[in-house]
């Protein structure tokens, strides 16, 4: 059994991680020009390529359903919480 708690507390914190570097990329397309700096997200481009394709499925809902709010999207955070959410949910059913 303490496998299979391992292994979803891996899981959720894996996604968890995902969500937070597409938080940190949307910033990082702020940055103005500068050629040491755009190098730097240039090269974790992978990165992010990678996080967006397994979180999108997870966001765009969240997104549907969220009313626009001043171009702020809070999307990745009603993420975070759910995952929580059913991460707890899974783990008190196993225990």
């Amino acid at each position: 059994m303490g496998f299979v708690i391992t292994i979803i507390d891996f899981v959720f914190w894996l996604l968890w991680l995902l969500v937070l570097i597409r938080v940190l990329f949307s910033f990082a397309f702020l940055i103005p020009y500068h050629s040491s700096a755009r190098r730097i997200v240039d090269a974790l481009m992978p990165l992010y390529t990678f996080a967006e394709r397994v979180t999108e499925p997870i966001l765009a809902p969240i997104r549907n359903i969220l009313p626009a709010t001043a171009g702020l999207d809070f999307s990745p955070l009603i993420a975070l919480l759910l995952l929580e959410l059913v991460r707890r949910l899974l783990l008190s059913l196993l225990i």
